[in-house]
């Protein structure tokens, strides 16, 4: 069974997002923890979370991954900024906790903004070792980067550096990738023309273990531009037939695919209909 879905918007709760992702027969989703571009988030609210779970497992939608704001950045050089990621990062996975343990809580390792990124891979693991707790279930991912301006994590061996640096045996275990096929063809990866290459590659950098979920977008870019520009399925650089080959890799054919194409919800139902006419699973 393919397990695809898409960005489903938080308004109106957890039970709303639920209903939202069966309406478009989505079996997994994404959603933003709180406002992409800010800092506000809401109570939970206990029959909410309560209706929702039910739902869920009613449904078999079995994996969700969560998204931090965009405004998290765990390297950047103002301290306001610092401490903002540091209390959202916190605050996020207590409510992952409490809402739906045993999920994905996505991020972007940021931008060093001048600094380095040396610099800001140490930020960012310094970040992680403060907040991860041995207890928790919720895995934290980095995500694959395309590159643009001074963002930390274009290259997998960044993304290993950040891992090595939290020693913590622990506290390493809880973190993952997640792969966004868009960001890593526009960092220069040729995941259209060489798929295994870049698989075989990324398990000799970071290991396959690590890698958990999939941001299936096609780009608007050529591959190694560094711009980050999401296009429709099949109606970009990477295009529809190397998408197929993605979902159907036997490596990554299980992992839970999310959209983040640049459509509305008829869209991305028409989107993950046509994927599931294309899964060979």
């Amino acid at each position: 069974m393919l397990r695809i879905g898409c960005h489903i918007s938080s308004s109106g709760g957890y039970y709303a997002m639920a209903q939202r992702a069966e309406a478009l027969e989505a079996n997994t989703f994404a959603f933003f923890t709180r406002n992409p571009r800010g800092g506000s988030v809401k109570a939970l609210d206990p029959e909410d979370i309560r209706a929702f779970s039910a739902e869920i497992q009613q449904k078999g939608i079995d994996r969700l991954v969560a998204h931090a704001p965009y405004t998290l950045n765990p390297c950047a050089e103002k301290e306001n900024v610092l401490q903002f990621a540091e209390m959202a990062f916190s605050e996020d996975l207590a409510r992952m906790e409490a809402a739906s343990p045993g999920q994905y809580y996505n991020f972007h390792p940021g931008s060093h903004v001048g600094q380095g990124t040396e610099a800001g891979i140490d930020k960012i693991a310094g970040l992680l070792n403060r907040v991860l707790k041995p207890e928790q279930t919720t895995a934290v991912l980095l995500e694959t980067m395309a590159g643009k301006g001074s963002e930390v994590g274009r290259r997998f061996e960044e993304l290993r550096a950040i891992i090595d640096r939290v020693e913590d045996a622990s506290l390493n275990a809880k973190i993952g990738v997640c792969m966004d096929t868009c960001h890593v063809w526009d960092a220069g990866y040729d995941i259209a023309g060489d798929l295994d290459g870049v698989l075989t590659e990324f398990d000799r950098v970071i290991g396959l273990d690590r890698l958990k979920a999939v941001h299936l977008n096609d780009s608007m870019n050529e591959k190694g531009a560094a711009k980050d520009r999401h296009a429709k399925i099949g109606e970009g650089k990477i295009g529809l037939e190397a998408l197929v080959r993605v979902i159907n890799h036997p490596i990554l054919a299980k992992l839970p695919f999310i959209l983040e194409t640049p459509n509305d919800e008829a869209g991305y139902a028409e989107e993950i209909a046509l994927l599931k006419s294309r899964y060979l699973g």
